[in-house]
């Protein structure tokens, strides 16, 4: 398909196919790859799964399965969002980039999928390095239809300009939840969604630079890149809360991508039903790294040091494994620091063994099974169980903060007498079942599960929001990629735990990737230049150390922040002065506000969701969302109106957390921006 003359010179643009044929001929281009992917579908559709066995047969099944979900066409969505015109050695070349491949009944290619290693060139070429690009068009799109294209010619002599439609795109209301930005992706972003499978990437991201989108683009990138790996090991998103993956959960299927698991750490730990919240000076400490230590010493204070011999009588003679021997193989398991059920299931065959050398000593023949008839014989299980009992991850811990006795011995030399009586639980609970877990003390439960029986590691996990983790919980992600690497993501000046990081370096140390490469976004592409400068005055304060973002929006947005006398009855009627204007309305308000906040709005009659609730199922599916300030991490709408910020602040244990909070709270919008306030703003912001 050799390219045709440019139709306009650098960023222009055009929206009248009448009289423009090149809008027509790319809108026909953009017809056939339709047809041409539903015909890839079809033929999906008529294969057969028949395999070798019944096993065979289900996962050929799954896979064309995933391979039709795959190919799935919605048509409000562009098929593709930009062209190359190409000078290669081979000639003149035209590629139409796009969210997925697609191609003709020939094999040649419609769409090329935006992963691709020659559509990277999308993303990079510039005047200065074109990358053999002659020229970039991007396309612009309303309700699927092709409306518009701009041109940026990228040979010698031409000076790139901004892109009008790139920042349209950048700008464009959004109604429901996250999507992607494959048509938008930054030079920066383009770095590290493309780092190799290998390589562990902490983003540092200041709100609205898309670190969020970023992480899950290189998931998808990485599934593409290493699909075989990946199948058999896995991807893993890790989010905040709930709310945060429902918003983000539409994001990776759009790319085509079906096969990545969502979860939060509570979901992960889930071996004991949380139903307490830790106060921070516990909350601190049932979270610090040192608990790892306890930890193992509560697993391995199960072992029992040998008391006698082992006899194994077999036939008409009684073999005997003398008791230095029998201490001598325990001791040696104990110090090849393997799991603790590792050890527990080698114990009998080593001792197996240990009888079957003194049977060849006494010149008889045994062979592997005699070995295996020994070590499961009644003789040598129960002085394994006596030496080597089995451990119940969730008992152990119970009996760790439960019992002041067994929490000294475990935390000896480790954790002072102080420090002993905030971890352990004000009255000791009849059992597990109605015990005080908190978030913390699940985590705890899945460090003991650890240490008894090894956590299978994923290929890949993409972690957003880690500034919030724990040592811990940071422990118990990185432990879930022990064998694969990361996708770090987080602010500092957005940690609002009173556990929270710090440093990066010290968290990418607790979550098991010391090496990994730390990357840094500060260009914020969703956040408008007023809003974001309104709240960076709370960054001395929230973290002196980071520095401030910026925006590159072409509008500076809308910031109106207004005293009246009583905020949550003013919220309704900023809420629906703003459904006049196009986009999601967001009502960020303390969490003990979001009551009377819903009732003022159906008073109202402004149909809303309440996110976090159980009647919140519509959340991202109606125009307005009621925002719990504890749940708006992560979240963007068009316009906010947040409700009271004094209040956000006082809502936190600790000062700093709270006006990290209100930080979060103020970085969601992506339009403008509303304060009502009854009492006076924090003095950062009116500084």
């Amino acid at each position: 398909m050799p390219p045709g003359p440019p139709a306009h010179s650098d960023a222009d643009a055009t929206t009248d196919p009448a009289a423009d044929p090149e809008l027509r001929r790319e809108r026909a281009h953009l017809a056939r790859s339709r047809e041409f992917l539903l015909h890839m579908r079809t033929a999906v559709a008529g294969l057969s799964a028949q395999g070798g066995d019944r096993v065979s047969t289900e996962h050929l099944k799954a896979t064309l399965w995933r391979r039709m979900r795959s190919l799935e066409d919605d048509p409000s969505v562009p098929l593709f969002f930009g062209r190359l015109d190409l000078d290669t050695a081979a000639g003149a070349e035209r590629l139409y980039v796009g969210r997925r491949h697609v191609t003709d009944d020939a094999g040649e290619p419609m769409v090329l999928d935006w992963r691709a290693g020659v559509s990277r060139s999308f993303y990079r070429a510039s005047a200065r390095e074109p990358m053999g690009v002659v020229q970039r068009r991007r396309f612009g799109f309303s309700a699927g239809a092709l409306t518009v294209y701009e041109d940026e010619q990228l040979s010698a002599g031409h000076q790139t300009r901004d892109s009008a439609l790139l920042a349209a795109e950048i700008e464009r209301p959004r109604l429901g939840p996250m999507r992607d930005i494959v048509a938008t992706i930054q030079p920066e972003q383009d770095e590290i969604v493309r780092a190799d499978l290998a390589t562990t990437v902490c983003v540092q991201g200041a709100p609205g630079t898309g670190k969020t989108a970023v992480g899950l683009h290189r998931a998808a990138w990485l599934l593409y890149a290493h699909r075989e790996q990946l199948s058999r090991q896995g991807v893993l998103v890790v989010g905040p809360n709930a709310s945060f993956l429902r918003y983000i959960g539409d994001v990776l299927p759009a790319l085509g991508e079906i096969d990545a698991t969502q979860s939060t750490v509570a979901q992960l730990c889930d071996r004991v039903p949380v139903r307490h919240s830790d106060p921070p000076e516990r909350g601190r400490l049932v979270g610090d790294a040192r608990l790892a230590e306890v930890a193992r010493r509560a697993v391995w204070s199960q072992l029992r040091a040998p008391t006698e011999a082992l006899v194994v009588p077999r036939g008409s003679r009684r073999w005997r494994v003398p008791l230095y021997d029998a201490e001598a193989i325990v001791n040696e398991l104990r110090s090849r620091g393997i799991r603790y059920s590792a050890g527990a299931a080698l114990l009998p065959r080593r001792l197996a063994h240990a009888v079957l050398v003194r049977m060849e000593t006494a010149g008889e023949s045994p062979d592997d099974r005699i070995q295996d008839a020994v070590a499961r014989s009644r003789p040598v299980r129960e002085w394994c169980q006596r030496v080597w009992p089995a451990v119940d991850p969730v008992r152990t811990t119970f009996a760790l903060l439960s019992h002041r006795a067994f929490l000294a011995e475990c935390a000896d030399g480790v954790l002072s007498e102080a420090e002993q009586r905030v971890l352990a639980w004000p009255s000791t609970p009849r059992g597990p079942g109605s015990a005080p877990w908190s978030l913390g003390d699940a985590v705890l439960v899945d460090e003991v599960a650890d240490l008894v029986e090894r956590q299978p590691s994923r290929g890949h996990v993409v972690l957003d929001e880690a500034q919030d983790l724990s040592p811990m919980m940071l422990r118990a992600v990185g432990r879930r990629c022990s064998t694969g690497s990361a996708t770090v993501l987080g602010d500092l000046a957005q940690a609002t735990t009173a556990w929270a990081a710090t440093s990066w370096p010290v968290a990418l140390g607790h979550l098991g990737k010391a090496d990994a490469m730390v990357e840094e976004l500060t260009r914020g592409f969703r956040v408008p230049a007023d809003v974001i400068a309104f709240a960076a005055r709370l960054l001395p304060v929230a973290a002196p150390g980071l520095a401030p973002p910026s925006s590159v929006r072409r509008g500076t947005g809308d910031l109106d922040v207004r005293r009246c006398d009583v905020p949550i009855a003013s919220a309704a009627a900023a809420a629906q002065q703003l459904l006049t204007r196009e986009g999601s309305v967001g009502v960020v308000v303390p969490d003990a506000a979001v009551g009377p906040v819903a009732d003022v709005l159906v008073a109202a009659g402004v149909a809303h969701s309440v996110l976090g609730s159980d009647a919140g199922d519509d959340a991202f599916e109606v125009r307005v969302d009621v925002v719990p300030a504890t749940l708006a991490k992560g979240l963007e709408f068009d316009h906010v109106v947040l409700v009271e910020p004094a209040d956000i602040v006082a809502g936190e244990p600790e000062p700093v957390v709270g006006v990290r909070r209100l930080y979060v709270c103020l970085t969601r919008a992506v339009t403008s921006l509303t304060v009502l306030h009854a009492r006076p703003l924090p003095d950062l912001l009116t500084s």
